[in-house]
């Protein structure tokens, strides 16, 4: 599932294609992704300026003048795709923006995971699809304090708590190992003990980690691409994920890399250099 530097990077690479642009046509080639599309979704945003594009959580938001905005979440294999000639359509391009100049961002999504929908943006906070969520880790708000105070007496592994979209959202598994390694903290610590000092290490971890993909154009595994059809490299750059079995880059005698499941998901971090 593209995780939060991977929405930011698709955002920022459709905003020179929509912002302060009109979607002259809005094609739905199916009734629904994971969620049904509302009926008057065509209707609400046919002829509207985009005003906006920006990332709220793990979502796409834009914007329009109309004082509605559409909600996009990619699932697990979606991608928007900028075309700028007109080729033939692919079996899994569910949702074709068309702006006046004949450019295209069509929403491609094999899995049918991910969704569209649109609401009024005054409601947008209160929607059900973000009520829930905790601070974004990028945010002033996300702070040593706030996550400390999140995460006081928790008893599930700090690497479980950090996947916890009402705690921080957008993490995802491959940033939660890579930032708990760079804090220097073990995955499997009790998450109410992460205070003080271990707060304070681990949430700027978190945010240069995060900013670090996203000046990579985040991490392409299988389904990630920019909306340019470029690849991310920041899995270039990993320290620890995917790299069982390796030398720790800390340099420590005998480290290695290791991989353990935790929730269901691997967890990769070094025994050496993490406590």
């Amino acid at each position: 599932m593209p995780e939060l530097p991977e929405v930011e990077t698709v955002c920022r690479g459709l905003a020179p294609v929509l912002e302060g642009r009109r979607i002259a046509r809005l094609t739905l080639r199916r009734k629904d992704l994971r969620i049904p599309f509302p009926k008057d979704l065509k209707t609400r945003t046919e002829g509207r300026k985009v005003e906006r594009i920006f990332r709220k959580a793990k979502y796409i938001v834009m914007a329009l003048d109309s004082g509605d905005a559409l909600i996009a979440h990619l699932g697990m294999s979606g991608r928007m795709q900028v075309m700028k000639e007109a080729a033939p359509y692919e079996v899994h391009d569910h949702v074709i923006f068309a702006t006046g100049d004949g450019t295209e961002v069509r929403f491609n999504d094999p899995r049918r995971f991910g969704l569209l929908t649109i609401t009024p943006f005054a409601a947008l906070d209160s929607h059900k699809l973000f009520k829930h969520l905790g601070p974004d880790p990028l945010d002033a708000a996300f702070t040593p304090e706030a996550l400390a105070a999140a995460l006081k007496g928790r008893k599930a592994a700090i690497k479980v708590a950090l996947l916890d979209q009402r705690i921080v959202v957008g993490v995802g598994n491959i940033y939660a190992s890579e930032s708990l390694h760079l804090a220097g903290i073990s995955p499997k610590r009790k998450a109410g003990s992460v205070v003080g000092a271990r707060a304070a290490a681990l949430v700027p971890a978190i945010k240069k980690v995060l900013r670090d993909a996203i000046a990579a154009g985040g991490s392409s595994l299988r389904d990630h691409k920019q909306p340019s059809g470029e690849l991310g490299y920041f899995q270039h750059a990993w320290k620890v994920y995917d790299r069982e079995g390796e030398a720790c880059r800390c340099g420590a005698e005998k480290a290695v890399v290791k991989r353990i499941v935790q929730g269901a998901r691997s967890t990769f971090f070094c025994a050496k250099c993490q406590s």
